[in-house]
């Protein structure tokens, strides 16, 4: 199933764009760096280690090696709407097998964050790879992510989803500060909310309480 298919029948209306959380009802906005300090920003302090093990704890909790996923990867064009020339080569660097990047496809879109484009002069190239989760590396991927604002390589700064079509889920770090989880329904992830209860964020504890605690 194509990805735009899937996202009408199961994430109807949702804007596939940060922040995550706030544009669907079923969702959870998890704290991955705790107390940071400008002095922890170096490879593998203790902040980062602390990032790394929520981030790739959570994860293996929603993903299981064998469930069908989309890597959803946006990459911002602001080249005055020249076509995009550059070669991604991000997907190459955490598949496993080569033969996995025969199914990446990538599409043009109006750019992502169309207020901050008053002339429409930018484009998002959307970049989707359907596989398995066993088929890349996602604990690398996913310290790239959370190394984005670290001025820490290697870096991933675009923004990255995944899309799990056999739990119908959405995941995304935004960086080190936290992640979204989003479902079509809470069932799906009350375990996950329960055992990393404190995990989080307090800001937005009391909405996300109300959402898995109205079915009881």
């Amino acid at each position: 199933m194509l990805l735009n298919n899937y996202m009408s029948e199961n994430f109807p209306n949702l804007n596939l764009r940060p922040p995550l959380f706030y544009n669907w009802d079923i969702g959870i906005r998890f704290e991955l760096g705790v107390d940071y300090d400008v002095e922890y920003a170096y490879e593998n302090s203790p902040y980062l280690k602390g990032v790394y093990k929520r981030a790739i704890t959570l994860f293996e909790s929603l993903h299981s090696p064998n469930d069908d996923i989309y890597i959803v990867l946006d990459v911002n064009d602001f080249a005055d709407g020249e076509i995009f020339k550059h070669k991604l080569n991000i997907f190459s660097k955490y598949v496993k097998e080569k033969s996995v990047l025969s199914r990446l496809q990538q599409n043009t879109i109006p750019y992502i964050v169309p207020e901050d484009d008053e002339d429409a002069m930018y484009r998002t190239h959307r970049f989707i790879l359907k596989c398995k989760t066993s088929d890349f590396k996602y604990t690398p991927m996913l310290k790239a992510i959370c190394n984005e604002d670290m001025g820490i390589k290697p870096s991933i700064f675009h923004n990255v989803y995944f899309i799990n079509s056999n739990k119908d889920t959405i995941f995304q770090v935004y960086d080190d500060r936290g992640c979204d989880l989003l479902a079509t329904s809470s069932d799906t992830i009350r375990e996950i909310y329960e055992k990393y209860n404190d995990w989080i964020l307090d800001y937005d504890r009391s909405e996300i309480d109300k959402v898995f605690k109205k079915n009881y």
